[in-house]
Formats: C-alpha cells, sequence, structure tokens
C-alpha cells in the first residue's frame, strides 16, 4: 500500500492555497469581520454551546476557519494539521485578522507528542476528518491523552451511512455501494478536482480515506476513557453530497430534495472525559 500520509499530503498541500483563495471559505470576510464566524461553527453553537475561556484545539484544522471561529467564541484556540501548505494559510488568515493561535504542525496521531498531554477543556473536530485516518481507536486514545479530566470532545463529521451510498441515480434510489464498517485497507479514489469553485488544475488527485462505522466511533472513545454525553444524527451537511438531489437551505446546508428522513448526512457527538 502507498504510504497514506504521503499521498494525502500532498493532496492537502496543494488544496490549502486553493481553499484560502476561494470564495467559500470566506478567508476575507475573516478579515473584514471581526464577528464572522465559519458556517460550519454557526450550524454548531446551539450543541456547542459556552466555550469562552475554554482551552481548545482543533484537530486537522485545515486552513483555520473553524478554529478562528471558535477563537472568536472566546476560547484560547490551537490547531494541529499535518499539512504545512495549509498550516501557512492558517496562520497568515490568523495574522491578518488580530488573532493569536497556537499552530503546529504533525500527524494527529502525534499530537500528544507536539501539544501537553491532558491540557485541554475542548478537542474540536470539524466535519470531514476522519475519514482520513485508518485507525479510530488510535485516534480515541490520542483525544483523551489531550483532554484533562471533565474536559469535553466536539465532534461533528459527515456520517457512515451516508458515506457508504453509492453514487445518485435516476430512479431516485439510495442504494448502498461501499462499506460501512473500518477495514485495514484504504478506500483509493482519484478525484481531479475540489469541493469549492476553482480553475485550478491539481496535479495530485489520489486520496486513501477509510471508513469507520458509527458505533466502531463510539466504542473507540467509550474504551478510551470518554463518556458520550450527546449524540445528534442530521439530516444536513454542508457540501452538496447527493449531486442533483439536494437542496440549500438558509443555513447553508444541503438536505435530500425527496424524503430526507431516509438518511442520516452528518452527526454530532459529544463526549467528556472520564476522571481516572
Amino acid at each position: 500500500m502507498d504510504d497514506y500520509l504521503t499521498v494525502n499530503r500532498l493532496l492537502w498541500d496543494e488544496r490549502g492555497p486553493v481553499h484560502a483563495a476561494a470564495p467559500d471559505y470566506g478567508v476575507e470576510q475573516f478579515v473584514a469581520d471581526p464577528a464572522f464566524l465559519s458556517q460550519v461553527v454557526r450550524f454548531d453553537l446551539p450543541l456547542l454551546g459556552d466555550i469562552n475561556g475554554c482551552n481548545g484545539i482543533h484537530l486537522q484544522c485545515h486552513i483555520g476557519t473553524d478554529t478562528l471561529s471558535l477563537h472568536r467564541l472566546g476560547a484560547r484556540m490551537s490547531g494541529l494539521d499535518f499539512s504545512g501548505a495549509s498550516l501557512a494559510q492558517a496562520r497568515q488568515l490568523a495574522g491578518r485578522a488580530g488573532a493569536d493561535i497556537d499552530y503546529r504542525e504533525a500527524d494527529v496521531y502525534r499530537a500528544a507528542e507536539v501539544f501537553e498531554p491532558s491540557s485541554f477543556d475542548l478537542v474540536f473536530t470539524g466535519i470531514g476528518a476522519l475519514c482520513w485516518l485508518p485507525d479510530i481507536a488510535a485516534w480515541a486514545g490520542v483525544v483523551a491523552e489531550l483532554l484533562k479530566p471533565g474536559g469535553r470532545l466536539f465532534l461533528r463529521d459527515s456520517h457512515p451511512m451516508w458515506a457508504a451510498t453509492g453514487d445518485p441515480r435516476p430512479d431516485g434510489l439510495i442504494t448502498l455501494e461501499y462499506r460501512y464498517f473500518s477495514a485495514a485497507a484504504p478506500l483509493v479514489f482519484d478525484e481531479p478536482g475540489t469541493y469549492v469553485e476553482t480553475e485550478h488544475e491539481f496535479a495530485h488527485t489520489r486520496e486513501l480515506i477509510w471508513h469507520h462505522g458509527l458505533g466502531e466511533i463510539v466504542q473507540s472513545l467509550i474504551d478510551a476513557g470518554i463518556t458520550i454525553s450527546s449524540l445528534v444524527e442530521h439530516q444536513s451537511i454542508p457540501w452538496e453530497a447527493r449531486p442533483g438531489e439536494m437542496t440549500l437551505g438558509s443555513d447553508g446546508e444541503y438536505r435530500l430534495r425527496n424524503g430526507p428522513e431516509r438518511l442520516p448526512l452528518s452527526f454530532t457527538l459529544q463526549g467528556v472525559k472520564r476522571s481516572g
């Protein structure tokens, strides 16, 4: 198997500057408006609650728009990502916005080596992160290492049931094509574009990803010493996950046009690190 870190880092190193330049991420809005928050964090607010004064870390932070949004909600934020090119954009944005955010470059499995263990009140993981990780149990262990006893994990991600579905069909049926549960071997895709509008022609298009079942994610966190406090499944997702079958809501989320109750598209999980 190809080294997944090398393949995926090349992919994200190329996409970081492209994403920062695209209107979709709203970089210029962040600079112009000190109160502006990313659409993802705005959606999260009812479940996220008050994080003012929290010492937080955003794992797999990409170009830092969600990280900056959490900073603007009053948290002392750090960010971690394995893509140096993406972190360069995150640091530039933080500097332009006058935000003091500690960004560090490392594979997520090394987070407790580059940040002090048991030092965070909040670990935040945004949507579209877990599929890049081959070992969900090891990830849960890292989350537990980073959190103080009583500290909180806030995770929103795409739903593994959606990830298992096949492409849209003319008859509107939703079918299962990909595996739902974790497996050692990655799924390999070759995608010429990206999820923002751009005329950039990408040189690095291969990606290696893994699916993890919802039960596997929950159990890995329980085994790592985290008590699950909340699990909410959503009928919406921040991108057009099934092209031609979705409508865009005023909240910036896409939902199935017909029978949205048929398929969970994303989920929010929260948990608290147990003492001892």
